[in-house]
């Protein structure tokens, strides 16, 4: 059985919805979620705020947190999370946001770089990831890969 089909499986026994803000996977993570006949049972939302003006008029993450850490930051996580929670009221959310590459990395940020917040209820964990940089395909699937493990150890 899949990973996709047990998340699907845990969250309607547990009666939980989930929703999901993208950037770097652009809508990968929210695809896997609903891949399931029925996902529309679980499955509340999944916003795909690839650039930083999407981050601040839809998931209203602050503009000074963008400018102050970058939109690839535990800050810019952590508030993308928070926010989905209010917006969907869904019990669990997950926000990614990283660098795919080609191009985009720094010493401090190299591309592969990635940050996936859960929460759930008032728990919200941060998780900071450094994928090898093997491609921009590569680091969206590793991204989405790590994204349900995280799901599905949570539940």
């Amino acid at each position: 059985m899949s990973l996709e089909n047990k998340i699907f499986l845990l969250l309607r026994k547990k009666k939980l919805k989930i929703s999901v803000a993208e950037s770097c996977t652009g809508g990968m993570l929210s695809s896997s979620l609903t891949s399931t006949s029925g996902s529309s049972k679980v499955f509340s939302m999944g916003l795909v705020t690839y650039s930083n003006q999407a981050k601040i008029d839809i998931l209203k993450v602050p503009k000074k947190t963008i400018n102050k850490h970058g939109a690839v930051s535990v800050q810019c996580c952590l508030a993308m999370v928070e926010n989905l929670s209010k917006i969907s009221k869904a019990n669990l959310c997950i926000s990614v946001t990283g660098i795919a590459g080609p191009k985009g990395g720094s010493k401090q940020k190299p591309v592969g770089l990635v940050y996936i917040g859960i929460k759930k209820k008032k728990i919200i964990k941060i998780n900071r990831y450094v994928f090898k940089n093997l491609g921009r395909k590569y680091i969206q699937k590793a991204t989405v890969n790590r994204a349900l493990k995280l799901i599905h150890n949570f539940l």
